[in-house]
Formats: structure tokens, sequence, C-alpha cells
């Protein structure tokens, strides 16, 4: 009896050990953090994946998004007038359009307001709700709640402020433009899969998020440049500074005006309006070709502007391509680990896109890792916040160790 007790005290010790390493001081989600001051903003897209089969307006509703864009975010048909009415399947991966602003000295999205649902806690609101993109602690601080139990339920209908990780580096990357999507690691996901997915380099992932190592673990919300095209609008108009990712839409001027960007080319085209824009006519000479085209120059004062813009070019642009249009997917396959990225840029040109399920990698786990800062001659600094996971191995060690003192009690 007392050798079997002493293998069972060994077998206690060993839990112990194991429980313990599973702590939350030994492994923490790590988010990508960009200083900043002043009032400005960027765009930016958040991915998301569905934890329930969703509505497109409620997607767009929960992340305070205007449903036709988030649609257009995606390269999804949104001109279909039921198109927000559309359900969208569990584990779907979206691309959510949101503003990223300067809040508290650093890079976020707060525009965000979510009213908490019978049997809500912090942790579900966290991991379930909002997969991932922000963290209890993270929720708990930007509301000043009190220091308790993250699977303690919250009152129905409280109304909490959910902070979004985004960042903007100044819509740039590597000096071309870009447009950053906010990315939790899944299981099973490596840097280098997430860089080759989306057709980027581990080194730009890496600079990107300052990373140390090319090591990401579950949780962990990494930053990755998407090519995008630039809009030269004026300062005056409403959508100065409108910038769209490669192989997607974004609308304008009261969704009056859809811009697209590629595939292939990066160059912005606004066309299907009533004044005649994406107009392009071309004249060959024996210099070249002349090509004049009626342009999109913004929403100044309620007003759709245009621009006319000619010149002689070495030879003449062949038809324009542009993304094509898909009907938002009623099932997700759950045996892949990404959706295919919407869009790839040519071989000459610089960028990444973003994790979605659908692409073939190796499933390597992955392990914790660091990000110092790193020079910006090699990328865009930035800073590292640190979300503890949920306890949960407490609960194992607790239940453990009643079981254990019921039977050496026998």
């Amino acid at each position: 009896m007392a050798e079997l007790r002493g293998f069972v005290m060994a077998v206690a010790a060993a839990v112990l050990v194991a429980v313990v390493s599973l702590a939350p001081g030994a492994a923490e989600a790590k988010t990508t953090i960009e200083p900043c001051s002043g009032s400005d903003s960027c765009q930016a897209l958040l991915g998301y994946t569905l934890y329930a089969d969703m509505k497109v307006s409620e997607v767009a509703a929960l992340f305070a998004a205007d449903p036709a864009a988030l649609l257009a975010a995606n390269a999804l048909d949104f001109g279909d007038p039921g198109a927000a009415h559309r359900i969208l399947p569990m584990g779907l991966f979206v691309r959510v359009p949101t503003r990223c602003s300067c809040a508290d000295g650093v890079r976020k999205s707060v525009s965000v307001r979510y009213a908490a649902r019978p049997e809500d806690t912090l942790a579900t609101v966290a991991d379930v709700v909002f997969a991932g993109l922000a963290s209890a602690d993270q929720i708990r601080n930007e509301n000043g709640l009190a220091s308790t139990d993250p699977d303690a339920p919250l009152d129905a209908g409280q109304k909490l402020v959910i902070p979004l990780p985004c960042v903007c580096f100044n819509s740039s990357d590597n000096n071309l433009p870009a447009m950053y999507l906010s990315y939790v690691v899944q299981v099973g996901d490596t840097v280098p899969a997430i860089a080759a997915s989306y057709e980027t380099t581990v080194t730009d992932v890496m600079n990107v998020n300052a990373m140390g190592s090319p090591v990401a673990a579950p949780g962990d919300i990494l930053a990755i440049p998407l090519p995008a095209c630039a809009s030269a609008f004026p300062k005056s108009a409403s959508d100065h500074g409108l910038i769209v990712a490669n192989g997607t839409y974004a609308l304008t001027a009261g969704n009056c005006v859809q811009c697209s960007c590629g595939p292939g080319s990066l160059n912005m085209q606004c066309p299907n309006s009533n004044v005649m824009l994406g107009n392009v006519s071309t004249h060959p000479t024996g210099a070249g070709c002349n090509v004049s085209s009626c342009n999109y120059g913004g929403f100044v004062n309620e007003t759709i502007t245009t621009s006319l813009s000619a010149g002689l070019q070495p030879r003449c642009p062949g038809p324009h391509q542009i993304p094509a249009l898909t009907d938002p997917p009623t099932t997700v396959n759950h045996d892949s680990t990404y959706l295919p990225p919407l869009s790839a840029p040519g071989p000459a040109e610089a960028g990444g896109i973003m994790p979605e399920p659908g692409s073939a990698s190796s499933p390597v786990q992955g392990g914790s890792f660091t990000l110092p800062k790193v020079s910006t001659a090699n990328g865009p600094a930035g800073s590292v916040s640190e979300a503890p996971l949920m306890d949960k191995p407490r609960r194992i060690l607790s239940f453990f160790v009643s079981c254990l003192v019921f039977y050496l009690q026998l």
C-alpha cells in the first residue's frame, strides 16, 4: 500500500510540473504595436473568423462597418440588393475594413461597442465573439473594469469598448503603398507558411512585426502588409488618402463609386458612374501611343470630381483587368488552414497578402517568440504588448488535487 501511495504521489508531482508549465506566465499572446501621436488615422483590415453562421449585416454590425464595404474588401458581390442579408458560414475567414486611430499613444481601433449577452464573459467575448482579436485583459483595461475572473458572467446589456489591433506604418511597405491586416495566428500556422500564403517574404513579416526570430505562437497577432493602390485625390476631398488592397474593391462617394486595385497592375481604377469614369482612348503613332483617360478625382463638397489625363506612352495599354467578384460562400472547407488569397501581386511587386483558410502548407506547430525593436532602416519598428492567455490549467490542477486527496483518504 505504501508503494502504491508513493507511486500516486510521484504521478501527482509530474502532473503538477506539467500544469505549471502551461500556466499563463509560460505562454503569452503578443501583438505588434505602433506608437503614435496626434489624431490621424488610416485604413486597415482585421482578419476575422466567423464563430457561427452569420449574415453579412451581422458581421458588419459587430465591427461597426458598412455591409457593402465588408463585401467589397473581400471581392464578394456587393451589387446584389440582398447581399447584406446573405448568410456566411461558420469558420469563414473575412477581411473587415476599419479605421486605425491613435489612442493612448498607440495605433488601435476603438470604434467598436459591444453589448454583453446573457452568459457572456470577458473570456468568451475575447476568444469566441471577436476570435482572439482582443484579449480579456485588454477589454478589462479599456473599460476600467475591476480585476475579476475572466470567466465570471457579465451583466446582460453591459456596454463594452473592444480595442482591436491595427497598424498604419504610413500605409506603405518598403516605400510602396500597402494596407495592413491584423492576423491572429492559428494552431499549425508558421511564419514561413503565412509569408508564402501571401506571397511576401519571412524577412518582410519579421521586420514589420519587429520579430527576433521567425516563430509565432497561436494567439499572437501579426501585422501582414498587403500591396495596395493609393489614390491621389486632393486634400479637399472627403476620401483623400483612399487606399485599396490588391485584388479588392473600396466604395466611396456615398457608395456611388467603386474603386478597384489589380490584379496584376497596381493602378487604382474607379469606373461605374454616370460621369464616364474609367474611359480610356488610345491613338498609336510612330513615336508611341497617345493615351487619354477620364479618372475619378475624389468626392469634394458632395460632388464627384473627375480629371482628364493625357500623355504619350511607349506602347498602347491592353484591356484593363479588374478583380473578379464572387458570390459569398455557403460552406467552409474545415480541413484547410487558409482561404486562398484574394489576389496575387506580380513577381516584381513588393508586399504580401494575408492568411486565410485554403492554402496548402505543412502544419508545423508554432512556438513562443519575442519581438525586440528593429531599426527603421530595415522596416517599421514596432513594440509588443502581452496579453495573458486564459488560466484554464489551474482548474485542471485543482480537480486533480481534489481527486488525489479523496484517494488518499480511502
